[in-house]
């Protein structure tokens, strides 16, 4: 079972693409998405760039390294940004727990109507209570409301003790992809190989690489995304992160090329459709987008299957 039924794979390259601050206005959308078209013009990136991802992003720790205020919202910053990006599908992720199910199916049908290829869906944010969460959780959101989507998809994190089952369950209640949290190491792949064991579902993989610049040293937002206290399999990823944002540019970029090529040459041959998902947490910089070309020019997904839908 290459795909999971009924859901023709993505085999895409998608760019995670943060929306602005609410207050900021739709100008400040169009020169973050104008000037995402210029970079990946400059780094041969466009024809490459099958997906845009827009996170739901709403406040979360007070910890937060980068000040987490209201954001436009993902249909609002998405008309803007499929203005701009010609040819480009969106991709995107719903939070679930936030919305009881006749508000959540709305939403959906929404997103499904502006043209949202897929939608992850995402549980409970980091540190919010659960009195503040009076919705669904993402397999009872996927058993509800998942057909109102032609793919809808779940968030996967393979270093999260019990991740496996929870992902079984959720394929069974029809998640068709699985989006992973940001990669900094090859456990993905003893993940996929313990979740073929367990089941023959085959969700769709989408592999997420994260460029890690010089300001990670001071600032720490990509150590704080992946805290877990207590998990080796996470402290191992932010060593691996304090160690490059610490290393010379082209330093930097030749790690990440590598974790890139490990975690590709492993994953290709477990079974899984697989796409890829490039994310720059401190925005999509020239540096960052230097670094996707070399991971692409590697191996990528769109070589194995042409895309479907643009």
């Amino acid at each position: 079972m290459s795909e999971q039924a009924g859901a023709p794979a993505f085999h895409t390259v998608a760019l995670e693409l943060a929306p602005p601050e609410s207050s900021a206005g739709a100008g400040r959308a169009v020169e973050i998405a104008d000037r995402v078209v210029e970079r990946c013009r400059t780094h041969g990136l466009t024809d490459r760039i099958g997906h845009v991802m827009i996170p739901g992003i709403i406040p979360e720790d007070s910890d937060r390294p980068v000040p987490m205020s209201e954001r436009m919202d993902v249909l609002d910053f998405w008309e803007i940004v499929r203005s701009r990006l010609d040819g480009v599908t969106g991709l995107c992720a719903q939070v679930t727990v936030l919305l009881d199910e006749r508000k959540l199916a709305d939403r959906l049908r929404r997103l499904c109507d502006a043209g949202m290829a897929g939608v992850a869906f995402v549980g409970k944010p980091h540190g919010l209570p659960l009195s503040a969460c009076p919705g669904l959780g993402v397999a009872e959101a996927l058993s509800r409301c998942g057909e109102l989507m032609r793919r809808p998809g779940v968030i996967v994190i393979p270093t999260r003790r019990g991740e496996v089952d929870r992902l079984v369950e959720k394929c069974e209640r029809g998640a068709t992809f699985a989006l992973t949290q940001l990669l900094y190491s090859d456990r993905i792949v003893d993940f996929l190989r313990a979740f073929a064991a367990r089941t023959d579902q085959r969700p769709e993989i989408v592999l997420s690489f994260g460029f890690i610049p010089a300001a990670e040293e001071k600032v720490g937002l990509i150590d704080w995304l992946l805290h877990d206290p207590g998990n080796e399999y996470v402290r191992a990823e932010q060593r691996f992160v304090a160690e490059v944002a610490v290393r010379a540019a082209d330093q930097r970029q030749r790690a990440l090329v590598d974790l890139y090529r490990r975690v590709v040459d492993q994953a290709r041959g477990l079974g899984f459709p697989l796409s890829v998902n490039l994310e720059a947490p401190y925005g999509v910089s020239n540096s960052a987008c230097e670094a996707f070309t070399q991971m692409l020019d590697y191996w990528s997904p769109q070589s194995v299957a042409p895309h479907k839908g643009r």
